[in-house]
């Protein structure tokens, strides 16, 4: 297969849908020598956060000397950044290849048994398990669940550690309503004495973390009770029996961005004794250098994308302008996925200049869907124009998806330029 079919081959799963069941990747495990046992690996669950912590960990434990493997999703600019090492992206002919050493698996496990065909996450699921515990073996992983904990795909390893940056509600109709029922779906990919580092935690769920720690042996390590921050403008001192660093200045914007950094600190200490280049000088290089594409990302002087796909992001997205630029004009441009709490999300906004749109994806919601009171636009690209005209602060907001589009459509224009 060459890229576009190799592409091609791993869409074609995609139809099957969300039906998590651990049998079917056990099967495709088993029957390719159980590769995921190879792997030192460091698992993420949550709800927001986890990628912008799983890349702070990449960034350090690469500036350690650590080949680093990332296993991340939605990709943002291509779909190869979903398997990265060192934060670098699988190469087309690698992942071609990939494709073709796992698809005899994959086959098998269609035509042998009862448990039907893989979903497209999977799939890549079990790509990634081959790639970094066979093809390609890494030092450390960084394995970012896709929905939930305990039945999600990647729940298949023991993990060095398990990092949880935080719990909302999202993705309500597989995980269940209440944040308990949340929380308790993403807590089950936690081992038996693995460490559980988390993030802030309401008092309806901050017991559910600790009685799973205790059920598991684990030792919990909480943000502000076991490490914690302390701002200052720009830059933050992270704090810990541990270890403690001064000065940090991140790239990425907004507190919910250093206490994911924070994790990220903790998460490195702990892991500092199996990989004894970690030092506290690395880590803060490392964590200074990171950046997650769409994730409070200043693309240009005036231009903000902030993927916030739910209320709890989109709480911490206004938080951040208000913080950050207190003294500008904002126009918000957003789009979201039919599926999310749309009105509710957009309340959090109603205080900037808000501009509706739409996107070429299947599940994004179209301008009707919208409520009437919001400005609308059915081409994003002239709400961008106004950016360029303008010393008002410009953010694009929304699903991950609308800002994968953005950014592709902004980078093109600059190349083109």
């Amino acid at each position: 297969m060459n890229y576009q079919q190799t592409l091609e081959w791993i869409h074609s799963f995609k139809a099957n849908g969300r039906r998590p069941n651990l049998k079917r990747m056990t099967f495709l495990l088993e029957n390719s020598g159980n590769p995921q046992q190879n792997l030192a690996a460091v698992h993420i669950v949550g709800t927001n956060g986890k990628g912008s912590t799983a890349s702070f960990l990449q960034h350090l434990l690469t500036e350690a000397g650590y080949q680093t493997g990332t296993f991340t999703s939605p990709f943002i600019t291509r779909f190869n950044e979903r398997l990265a090492i060192n934060g670098q992206p699988i190469s087309d002919d690698k992942l071609s290849c990939l494709a073709a050493t796992v698809k005899p698996a994959v086959e098998k496990l269609q035509n042998t048994t009862s448990l039907g065909r893989p979903t497209e996450f999977e799939v890549i699921t079990f790509m990634m398990f081959v790639y970094f515990g066979q093809v390609n073996p890494v030092d450390i992983a960084i394995i970012e669940a896709g929905i939930g904990g305990l039945h999600d795909s990647t729940n298949v390893f023991k993990a060095l550690a398990l990092v949880c940056p935080s719990i909302s509600r999202d993705h309500t109709e597989t995980l269940g309503n209440s944040l308990t029922e949340i929380a308790r779906q993403k807590l089950g990919a936690l081992d038996k004495g693995v460490p559980l580092i988390f993030g802030p935690m309401t008092d309806e769920i901050r017991p559910i973390f600790y009685q799973t720690a205790q059920q598991m042996q684990s030792i919990p390590y909480e943000f502000e009770q076991d490490f914690s921050i302390l701002e200052k403008d720009r830059t933050f001192d992270f704090t810990s029996p541990m270890a403690n660093i001064t000065d940090i200045h991140l790239k990425m914007l907004g507190r919910h961005q250093k206490i994911n950094a924070s994790l990220a600190i903790m998460t490195s200490l702990i892991l500092s004794s199996k990989f004894p280049k970690i030092t506290p000088s690395v880590i803060k290089s490392g964590i200074q250098s990171a950046l997650w594409p769409g994730r409070g990302e200043l693309i240009a002087d005036n231009l903000l994308l902030d993927g916030a796909h739910n209320e709890d992001s989109i709480r911490k997205l206004s938080q951040l302008l208000k913080d950050e630029f207190p003294d500008k004009t904002i126009h918000i441009l957003f789009a979201g996925l039919k599926r999310k709490p749309l009105e509710n999300m957009l309340k959090h906004l109603a205080s900037f200049d808000i501009t509706l749109t739409t996107f070429s994806f299947y599940e994004a919601a179209q301008l009707e869907s919208y409520p009437e009171r919001y400005p609308k636009t059915k081409d994003y690209r002239s709400w961008l124009k106004r950016a360029e005209q303008s010393e008002d602060l410009f953010v694009v907001t929304g699903s991950l998806y609308f800002i994968s589009e953005i950014r592709n459509y902004l980078l093109k224009k600059t190349r083109i330029s």
